[in-house]
């Protein structure tokens, strides 16, 4: 390696070090803190201990399912991409452990510093550094195995040179590439698809997994508790508020924490694996500016860390907050994406001013290959779209779900008409809402390919989440303060205990949402990005104009229509799986309140166990045939018709999917809102046990699956979808059945 190359990857290795470190001195000082009373050290332990217990069990699960996957990889790919998968699904799982682990102790902790305080300042920056945990261990985490498959396999073992070689002898008829078990050839990008990979299968599980668990708790207790029993949120009198604060931890905490890794994992790593398809095509041969092109992601992310560390330190130590929550968590935001701007700058400065005469040399051969309109600056500025358009998308979707704004203060009103008219005025909202961040995402990728080719476009996916550990630490700071108001509400502590940590859940509703606006816009740029390299693994040809994927040939054209209806096959298999754990749930919720005597009086406690069970049971039977489908349907279809047909599906899905998550997000975002609006007196003569409030928690209970299990999803189903295609496309291109046909001389198209 060269000095600089050096010099740049310790950088990584600090952000990385630094960030772990940060998330370690978090946890610990958090779990110091006292749990309160001993009712409420006996809820956070019953809480703990359920979802300990689902995602051991999970991860069991996951684990067989992951050992055939690796075997596959390792068969039909490459050892080193067996590897590479088996690290990045150590990563995720690791983060989304952890994160998951800080929750179930952070929460009861937030609780009584809520009750000892009576302050909202000082109760957010305890759930905020509960989450800041979470946040800094998914970008520690995902940089940390990105520069280990770096360093072991693109440097170690000699596949970055491979690359340079493959684009030496580029039309060399007479070379052969490196081999894998089947005699097909194999590369670096190859084996980052590996760990992409490994990160994707943990996540869609997770996401999966967690999201059936808490809303099928979720929507048994409200259905039951609210509507029919008119008795409180996470009332102790009902039997699935324990299971619902459960779910919180295992899909709102764990799900996302392995979906914002693997989204920020293929993000980075989209821009690298390009790179390489873009050298090995011989779009450019300058082997300096190549090494540059695969580093450049890491780096970017490596400094984006760094930011967040400064972005969380403002709120994680400060010594007092102002009770303007959303103001002080957006500054935290600000300041992480702020200091990635200016740190981006002179990365790109430093790393490319030497590959033409000076900075801004557009003349450059290299440059103009590439399509870098604007020298050095390219790649920072293609960046600079993706975080400003995920900023923007943010605010979006902060104004069709904050009761701050006209949309949810709507839908709060049509509530008073009844459940029908809240749901439509939901519906409403989210279809409404897809319109103006699709067309930010638009802008931001004519605007960035313009600035820097389809390289420009994966740095904007990069860019995009170059500040997650801010986002995920705001993020899961909501489902903490949920838990914690749970908490509140069953160990009977004075109302304005409940006031403050329902101030800090609403917050954590909007900002929810806005971390689903910037998975999914993410998830848009990387698989851009991912489905260019698609289709130079199998098309020999050495101009981005020549990629073609045409959409008059049948073959393309029907597999565009049933990729778009892949995400909608997929979400409703989703809903059908929520929906049959919540009738469980629903029954023995009604079940308990009409054979246990005494529980509507509170003179007894409910069976809490077995609808933690019912959750449990319901999840994990559940998860396996949609997580499984995504993976096997570009395989199949692949072997069967080919990659053309599979280039249809990865487009359509795309586009059907970036729709559908943005819809599902926002109108879940918006209803739930809806009703915190009513309970917190926003509707005039309005509020908590009138009809009003239980057409609201009908609309909420509509929008749970929606929000938390179907939307989170469909950006992970995209990037698992396209780096499965990504990664086999080189033996199903080779080996399909109408290859086969074609060469009895049997055509279509």
């Amino acid at each position: 390696m060269n000095t600089w190359e050096n010099l740049l990857l310790i950088v990584v290795g600090i952000a990385v070090i630094l960030a772990c470190a940060y998330a370690a001195f978090n946890y610990f000082s958090v779990k110091k803190l006292e749990e309160g009373t001993e009712r409420m050290e006996e809820i956070g332990s019953a809480i703990r201990t359920g979802a300990n217990a689902f995602i051991k069990y999970e991860y069991k699960i996951v684990a067989i399912i992951g050992a055939v996957v690796a075997a596959v990889v390792l068969i039909i790919i490459s050892w080193q991409a067996a590897i590479a998968f088996v690290i990045g699904a150590v990563m995720s799982a690791a983060a989304g452990w952890v994160g998951m682990k800080i929750a179930t102790y952070c929460n009861v902790r937030v609780t009584n510093k809520a009750r000892e305080s009576r302050d909202l300042g000082k109760t957010l920056k305890v759930a905020f550094k509960g989450g800041s945990v979470m946040g800094l261990c998914v970008a520690g985490f995902a940089l940390l195995g990105a520069v280990l498959v770096y360093l072991i396999f693109g440097l170690g073992a000699g596949q970055i040179a491979g690359v340079v070689e493959i684009g030496k002898h580029y039309g060399d008829k007479t070379y052969e590439a490196a081999k894998n078990f089947i005699g097909l050839p194999t590369n670096f990008t190859m084996t980052l698809s590996g760990y992409a990979l490994g990160c994707s299968i943990i996540a869609m599980f997770n996401r999966v997994g967690g999201g059936i668990y808490t809303k099928a708790a979720d929507m048994g207790a409200d259905l039951v508790g609210k509507t029919e029993e008119h008795i409180p949120e996470d009332d102790p009198r009902n039997p699935a508020t324990i299971a619902d604060n459960v779910g919180d931890n295992v899909g709102d905490v764990a799900g996302l924490g392995s979906d914002l890794l693997e989204s920020y994992v293929g993000a980075i790593l989209s821009a690298v694996m390009l790179a390489g398809e873009l050298f090995m095509h011989n779009i450019f041969t300058d082997t300096a500016f190549l090494s540059k092109m695969l580093l450049f992601p890491l780096v970017f992310a490596g400094c984006g860390l760094l930011a967040c560390i400064i972005g969380i330190s403002y709120i994680v130590l400060r010594t007092n907050l102002s009770k303007n929550v959303h103001m002080e968590l957006n500054i935290a935001t600000w300041i992480s994406a702020g200091v990635t701007v200016v740190a981006g700058l002179v990365l790109s400065i430093f790393m490319f001013k030497d590959v033409g005469s000076g900075l801004g040399d557009i003349q450059n051969s290299a440059f103009t290959d590439v399509g870098f309109k604007i020298g050095a600056f390219s790649p920072w500025l293609a960046a600079v779209f993706g975080i400003v358009a995920g900023i923007v998308i943010g605010i979006i979707s902060e104004y069709y779900t904050s009761y701050d704004y006209k949309p949810t203060k709507g839908i709060a009103a049509a509530s008073k008409e009844g459940p029908a008219l809240t749901v439509t005025q939901g519906l409403a909202t989210g279809m409404i809402s897809c319109m103006l961040p699709v067309v930010v995402l638009a802008v931001a990728i004519f605007g960035s390919y313009a600035i820097a080719g389809m390289y420009g476009v994966a740095c904007a996916a990069f860019g995009m989440l170059s500040f997650v550990a801010a986002t995920v630490s705001v993020d899961t700071y909501g489902p903490i303060s949920d838990n914690a108001g749970g908490i509140a509400e069953m160990s009977y502590l004075d109302p304005e205990v409940r006031e403050i940590t329902d101030k800090l859940d609403s917050v954590g509703n909007t900002t929810a949402a806005i971390g689903k606006g910037f998975a999914i816009g993410s998830a848009s740029f990387a698989a851009l990005s991912l489905m260019t390299s698609y289709l130079f693994a199998f098309q020999e040809i050495n101009l981005v104009e020549q990629l073609m994927l045409n959409l008059i040939n049948p073959m393309t054209l029907c597999g565009a229509l049933c990729g778009a209806a892949l995400p909608f096959m997929f979400s409703g298999m989703l809903i059908n799986a929520v929906a049959k754990a919540a009738r469980q749930m629903v029954e023995e919720v009604r079940r308990q309140f009409n054979e246990i005597a005494g529980l509507r009086e509170g003179k007894v406690l409910p069976d809490y166990k077995t609808c933690i069970e019912i959750s449990s049971s319901g999840a994990l039977k559940e998860m396996r045939i949609p997580c499984i489908m995504c993976i096997l349907f570009p395989l199949v279809t692949g072997f069967v018709f080919g990659p053309m047909f599979v280039g249809g599906v990865l487009m359509g899905a795309t586009i059907s999917a970036i729709m559908l998550a943005i819809f599902c997000g926002n109108s879940g975002g918006a209803w739930d809102n809806a009703k915190k609006y009513i309970e917190s007196g926003g509707v005039e003569g309005e509020e908590k046990g009138t009809p009003a409030h239980d057409a609201s928690v009908v609309g909420d209970t509509v929008g749970d699956p929606l929000k938390d299990t179907v939307g989170p999803s469909l950006d992970i189903l995209i990037k698992i979808m396209s780096t499965v295609s990504l990664a086999t496309v080189v033996v199903f291109s080779n080996f399909n059945l109408f290859g086969w046909f074609a060469q009895l001389g049997w055509t279509i198209g």
